[in-house]
Parts: C-alpha cells; sequence; structure tokens
C-alpha cells in the first residue's frame, strides 16, 4: 500500500529542490561560502538580497532573479495550481538556503505536510523523520486507520477529512499531546465506542473537533465525552444521524457551556439563554426522527397524470405507468 512517506518523497522529487533555479549550482555559487562557518553551522550567504544585478558574476543570476522565476505564473519553473504554500516555501528556502533542504535535511524544516487524493493507505512510521511537524492533512486518501506511535508528538493540527477511518483505537494510544485541531469529517466512525475515544484523557487540548459526515447516532453517549474537553470551541457534527433529532443543536448548547461553533454557525448569548436547562432534561431527546422528502421534477419517464387523462376520454386499452422511489438513509 502507498505509504505517507512514500508520497512525500515523490512531492519532494517533484518539488526539483536540487534543480534550477533551486539548490547549488553553477547559477548562484559565488553567492554561498565555500566552507562552513567556524561553529558548524550551513554555509553563509555572502550576499544579501539587496545586492544588485551588476554585482552578480556572468553566468550566474542574482537571488532575486532566482526567486522571481519561482514565483512568476508564467515561469516555466513555476509550481503548477493547486500547490501548497509549504511547497513554495521550500523552494524559495531551496535559492537561499540550499543547505537547509538537502538531502534528509529538509525533513527538519518541514512544519507542515499536504498530501491530498495521493491514493495514501498507511500512515507509517517514516513520518517520525519530520521533528519539527506542526500540521499533517491527508484529506482525500484511502486511509481506514492511524496507529499514534507513527505521529510527531509536535503535530496541532491533523486532518483525515474523506479517508475510510472506522476505528479511533490506536489513533488513541499515545495521541501527540499538543494537538489543537482533529479532523475526521467524511470517515466511517460509528457510535458508542468510538465515543469513549474523544476525551481529555486523549486529547487535553483540543480547541476544534470535526466529525461531521459519519455514522454518530448516540447523542447522549457523545455528549458525556465530548464535555471533558475543557478547551473544545468548534464541534461539527452536521451529517451525522444524531443530528436529525428535532433537540439536537438545542442540547449540544446548552451541555458544551464553552462552544463557540457548532456546525459552523456561531453559538450566541441568546440562543444559550434559550436553550437553558435542556441538558439536565434528556428525557427530552427522542430516539426517533420524522424525515419528509418531496420529489421536484422526473426527466425521462412519462408522466403518469398525463396517461391518466388519456385513459378517460379513450375507448381503447391504454398502458398506464405507477413509480416505486426508494431512498437508502
Amino acid at each position: 500500500p502507498c505509504s505517507v512517506s512514500a508520497a512525500l518523497q515523490e512531492q519532494l522529487r517533484h518539488l526539483t529542490l536540487q534543480d534550477f533555479p533551486c539548490g547549488l549550482g553553477s547559477w548562484n555559487k559565488s553567492c554561498f561560502a565555500a566552507h562552513r562557518s567556524p561553529h558548524g553551522g550551513q554555509p553563509r550567504l555572502r550576499a544579501d538580497l539587496a545586492k544588485q544585478e551588476e554585482d552578480v558574476p556572468l553566468g550566474e543570476e542574482s537571488p532575486e532573479a532566482l526567486i522571481e522565476l519561482l514565483k512568476d505564473p508564467h515561469s516555466p519553473w513555476a509550481l503548477p495550481p493547486g500547490c501548497s504554500p509549504q511547497d513554495q516555501l521550500l523552494r524559495e528556502m531551496a535559492v537561499l538556503e540550499p543547505e537547509l533542504v538537502r538531502g534528509s535535511s529538509v525533513f527538519q524544516v518541514l512544519r507542515s505536510l499536504r498530501i491530498v487524493d495521493k491514493g495514501v493507505e498507511e500512515v507509517d512510521a517514516g513520518l517520525l523523520q519530520l521533528q519539527q511537524l506542526e500540521e499533517l492533512i491527508l484529506s482525500a486518501n484511502h486511509i481506514s486507520g492511524i496507529t499514534s506511535a507513527n505521529l510527531p508528538r509536535t503535530l496541532k493540527v491533523l486532518e483525515l477529512c474523506c479517508n475510510a477511518v472506522a476505528d479511533l483505537q490506536d489513533l488513541c494510544v499515545q495521541p501527540p499531546p499538543e494537538l489543537q485541531h482533529l479532523g475526521l469529517g467524511y470517515n466511517r466512525l460509528c457510535g458508542p465506542s468510538q465515543d469513549k475515544c474523544l476525551t481529555a484523557a486523549f486529547w487535553p487540548n483540543l480547541v476544534s473537533l470535526d466529525l461531521s459526515f459519519n455514522n454518530l447516532t448516540d447523542l447522549l453517549g457523545l455528549v458525556s465525552q465530548l464535555s471533558s474537553l475543557e478547551k473544545l470551541r468548534i464541534l461539527v457534527l452536521k451529517g451525522n444521524p444524531l443530528a436529525l433529532i428535532p433537540t439536537y443543536r438545542a442540547f449540544l448548547v446548552d451541555s458544551l457551556p464553552k462552544l463557540s461553533i457548532l456546525d459552523d454557525i456561531h453559538v450566541g448569548f441568546d440562543e444559550r439563554h434559550q436553550f437553558l436547562g435542556l441538558a439536565s432534561q434528556p428525557e427530552l431527546m427522542r430516539s426517533e426522527a420524522r424525515v419528509v422528502v418531496s420529489v421536484g421534477d422526473m426527466k425521462g419517464v412519462p408522466d403518469p397524470s398525463t396517461l391518466q387523462q388519456l385513459v378517460d376520454d379513450s375507448d381503447f386499452p391504454v398502458i398506464t405507468y405507477s413509480y416505486c422511489v426508494t431512498y437508502e438513509f
């Protein structure tokens, strides 16, 4: 299966950090000292960014000119649309401080990693090389489970939207302690066993949680666990069966008094006052919800009402039609 490490290596290969106009080469060799600093640091940039074009030796390019080749959308070295700001930052760093992104050194400078829709199935231990990583976005892949031991401890944002995650047990064994946002929307989570993984015992610093469009049904059980997340301010639960309960929003607003945003809608003072006391009346929570579906236009099939009129006006046999529409929830 395709791993995050393999996808990262492929992404770095496409960035061509060692090729013109990035990296070290004949196009910029005079800009860098030929030796390292006495303290063992990286090669020193001898010319600062204000260096004039006329000071650049023949056959070389100034740092400004090389950066411009990366930024100009009409340049053949510009990144294609859809690349992340981190990709652009890495390439600029490869111009100004190429030794910092040379070989495995690049893993020490990466703070954000965005691998979206690359067919990734496995979050492997290779990620631990990224010792400064704070943001990991793996949306729209084929990940069914994650082992927390393979995640850098420095992570603050973990986005797994649109995957196949059905179980959080392995993720909660030893999760990143400073995580502030956990995105699990559009996955396959169902309760109540998963609810027990969403407490402060695992996520003490969680501020934002996205559980939208899963198969969560136990609102009371989920709220009892989420109430332990003292720093939680943003919660998204829309798209789950439990969101069909008539008092769903009212119960959540009163049960989680520190919430600022619920389902992308701000929780105001008036709303809190209106629903005050509902959290202490769980008997008002109904276990059933009624859904009314209205069919608008149907194209490509005969209209039964028109044919019925022909039957009334005709002495000849007429074929009639009727339809059954089925919805799966």
